[in-house]
């Protein structure tokens, strides 16, 4: 799937759509989502044009990947998921719902889980 420079994540990364950062590195960008699914949900986007978690895995830079996942580990600290655990989550094309064709991390927290799959 080639990528799409209309999703809303490259518009917010271009700007033309506002968000309110959390975190933001020369690698990535962190922030609220807008349809929380728990107490703690912050969505972590790579400021590369990556559709999805493989894409990024073969496409990316070393620099890029390591970079984006460090931001990841930063971004949980931050907002205060780290004490009592969280989840991450990437989804990954149509079967997984994936919603928007760039790749990207949910941390989720603040709150006890239940089973991930039913």
């Amino acid at each position: 799937m080639a990528y799409d420079d209309n999703n809303v994540f490259a518009k917010i990364l271009r700007g033309e759509i506002p968000a309110k950062p959390v975190y933001e590195d020369e690698f990535a960008l962190a922030f609220n989502d807008i349809r929380p699914q728990a107490p703690i949900h912050v969505l972590v986007i790579p400021k590369g044009k990556y559709v999805a978690v493989d894409d990024f895995g073969t496409q990316a830079s070393p620099e890029e990947i390591a970079g984006f996942w460090r931001a990841v580990s930063r971004v949980a600290e931050l907002v205060g998921a780290t004490g009592e655990g969280f989840r991450l989550i990437c989804n990954s094309g149509p079967n997984s719902l994936q919603e928007v064709p760039h790749f990207h991390a949910h941390i989720l927290g603040g709150k006890r889980f239940g089973a991930m799959l039913v």
